[in-house]
């Protein structure tokens, strides 16, 4: 389970500080499949950086099963990331350098998995997103769309329980939207949890539970 209590961001800029985040409390069960909606700027994406251990909030507690993330170290909490997390994001976060093989390859590396071991692995979720003749594309070389595979490729490396996934969509046609979201829901279905930011109701339509977030508050 996530649990969030009395979450709260603040952002400082030389101007004034803006409050991003003020006493959100939820919880999210193993298994479910939720979607968070809102205007631009509502704090959805923080949100779900806070609830992933990326960005540290001002105030509240972050709790996934029993650890208590922001009471880990540094350390610790990456090491807790890659075994618990995958994320996906709108921008796709590939290396362009780097095969979309050698991408999907990079958490395996972190967690100290074998050579031989992550090609296989990483051959593997690559053929299952149907990428089987883009192995060895840089992500120049490939379509958005394709890009966005290698992406959940990736997040799925690991074998996370958790899938957090921040616009997902939204640099994708209306096909390639029904192909992702359809494609998180069937990994839900497999009993993985997924969070998932997104502006598109049409998106948020696939999930079980819909928050909204307004000014930095939460809605159902």
């Amino acid at each position: 389970m996530i649990k969030i209590e009395n979450l709260s961001k603040i952002y400082n800029s030389k101007r004034d500080a803006v409050v991003a985040l003020s006493e959100v409390s939820l919880s999210i069960k193993n298994g479910e499949f939720v979607s968070i909606v809102g205007p631009s700027g509502s704090g959805k994406t923080t949100l779900l950086l806070c609830m992933g251990g990326l960005i540290h909030p001002y105030r509240g507690k972050v709790t996934i099963g029993e650890d208590s993330i922001y009471d880990l170290d540094v350390k610790k909490r990456a090491i807790f990331r890659l075994r618990n997390l995958g994320f996906v994001f709108q921008t796709f976060n590939l290396i362009p350098y780097l095969t979309a093989l050698e991408n999907v390859q990079i958490p395996l590396a972190l967690a100290g998995i074998s050579d031989g071991h992550q090609s296989g692995k990483a051959t593997e979720l690559l053929e299952k997103m149907g990428l089987a003749d883009r192995l060895n594309h840089k992500p120049r070389e490939l379509s958005i769309g394709q890009q966005q595979r290698v992406a959940i490729a990736r997040a799925l490396a690991n074998e996370p329980k958790i899938i957090l996934a921040d616009e997902p969509t939204g640099n994708l046609d209306p096909d390639m939207t029904r192909e992702t979201v359809s494609y998180l829901k069937l990994l839900n279905q497999t009993g993985i949890t997924v969070v998932m930011v997104t502006h598109n109701p049409g998106a948020a339509e696939y999930s079980q539970r819909t928050l909204r977030l307004v000014e930095g508050k939460l809605r159902e």
